[in-house]
């Protein structure tokens, strides 16, 4: 397996560990777990939600940012969110680009001195985005960085299933889709010899890694046009 693969895998499993009905509630305190960094947050500003707003925050520090970047137009989720890049600074307090003037001096009063901002995206759809702070200065990690892109994969497609009326775009988090999930899951679990809770992990897997739906992959495999062993 890929060391992609093996990151896509490792997080799905987990989200369904931290919330096994696959929602947003954990995004953010597996985001900060999975990058290794102090804290996380993320940031909605798409146009198929109400409005800009904070999804979830994995501690107190990072509930101030979001709120400081709602109050003061500017900062990481603002940056990546508009120019679609991954936002990165290394050092709050000594920055070679001073981008957030208003911004940095509160971040670093609250301890946080790196910040570093990843857009939530799934096709053409912007939804936002995943906020990372370190309470040291530094740069992330090559892993770091890599496995915050595919965390930032995984919240934006979690996201998307949230967001409402979104159904036509993105479907797999329908209740109706539910039962022919479950049904595939059991299948998977007989072909691999392997837990409910694995056996859906692999379904979600299969599914972010080719683009697809979870009910799409559900019914290939329950129509038989798909195995997993």
């Amino acid at each position: 397996m890929r060391r992609s693969e093996e990151r896509l895998v490792h997080i799905l499993r987990r989200l369904v560990e931290v919330d096994p009905g696959g929602g947003a509630a954990r995004l953010c305190d597996l985001s900060a777990e999975v990058v290794a960094v102090t804290g996380a947050g993320i940031m909605l500003m798409s146009t198929h939600t109400a409005g800009p707003g904070t999804l979830c925050a994995s501690n107190p520090v990072s509930a101030l940012i979001e709120d400081l970047q709602f109050t003061l137009g500017e900062g990481p989720c603002v940056d990546a969110y508009r120019e679609d890049r991954v936002i990165t600074e290394p050092d709050l307090a000594d920055p070679i680009q001073l981008r957030w003037s208003a911004l940095g001096p509160h971040m670093v009063e609250a301890g946080a001195r790196a910040l570093f901002g990843f857009p939530l995206r799934v096709g053409a759809i912007r939804l936002g985005a995943l906020n990372l702070y370190s309470d040291r200065p530094g740069p992330l990690s090559d892993d770091q960085h890599a496995d915050a892109l595919t965390m930032a994969y995984v919240a934006a497609r979690v996201v998307l299933g949230q967001v409402p009326n979104a159904t036509d775009l993105f479907s797999e988090s329908g209740a109706d889709f539910h039962l022919i999930v479950h049904q595939a899951a059991g299948m998977v679990s007989i072909q691999l010899g392997a837990s409910l809770a694995e056996s859906l992990v692999r379904l979600r897997a299969h599914a972010f890694s080719h683009e697809a739906t979870v009910d799409a992959v559900a019914e290939a495999v329950v129509g038989r046009r798909l195995r997993f062993d």
